[in-house]
């Protein structure tokens, strides 16, 4: 077992340095940008994926936003388990998150999800709806990229096919975004 889990870490470490510094830069801009402009962020994802964006918007909404000139206004499309319940049933799970957009999003809000194989028809189907109405998608995915690094205005790409690695790698992103806001100074101030 120390061979499984050395390898492990060492293609781990491997994913993690394929985080691309440039992308992940250019998404903290585009945070500030809403932070700035009072926008709406919206994030979500499935399975692993739904769990980091429950954990990212609790980093987000109290952590990043207790230092900042002004709170995010954000919201995990995952959390009100009745409201995708019933659009699950009612509709078609493909329209969960969709059909929550239609009720919340504006042109210039921002759209983040994650998914390990970019190919979550119920993500897609969001992300199209997004860049017909003009709001921003930037989607983190895996090696594969998928539909959804075609359509999103932004895709962070993990070099990696394994779903345990390229989650880890995600939420590292959405630290690295919340920690910049928490540590940076420039960017906590109103411009």
């Amino acid at each position: 077992m120390k061979d499984f889990v050395q390898n492990y870490i060492s293609d781990h470490r491997t994913a993690l340095e394929s985080i691309p510094v440039e992308e992940v830069d250019k998404a903290i801009m585009t945070f500030q940008k809403a932070l700035q402009e009072d926008r709406q962020i919206f994030i979500f994802g499935n399975g692993g994926s739904a769990a980091n964006a429950s954990h990212f918007i609790t980093d987000l909404g109290k952590g990043a936003s207790d230092k900042t000139f002004r709170r995010f206004r954000c919201l995990s499309l995952n959390d009100n388990t009745s409201w995708i319940t019933a659009i699950g049933n009612d509709y078609s799970y493909d329209d969960v998150f969709l059909r929550q957009l239609q009720n919340y999003a504006r042109s210039g809000d921002i759209v983040f999800t994650m998914s390990v194989s970019g190919n979550s028809p119920n993500l897609v189907k969001a992300a199209e709806w997004c860049r017909e109405n003009g709001v921003h998608v930037i989607a983190l995915v895996g090696a594969k990229r998928g539909k959804l690094a075609e359509i999103a205005d932004q895709a962070i790409v993990i070099n990696s096919t394994h779903y345990g690695r390229v989650e880890d790698c995600h939420m590292h992103i959405c630290h690295i975004i919340c920690y910049a806001f928490m540590e940076q100074e420039e960017l906590q101030k109103k411009q």
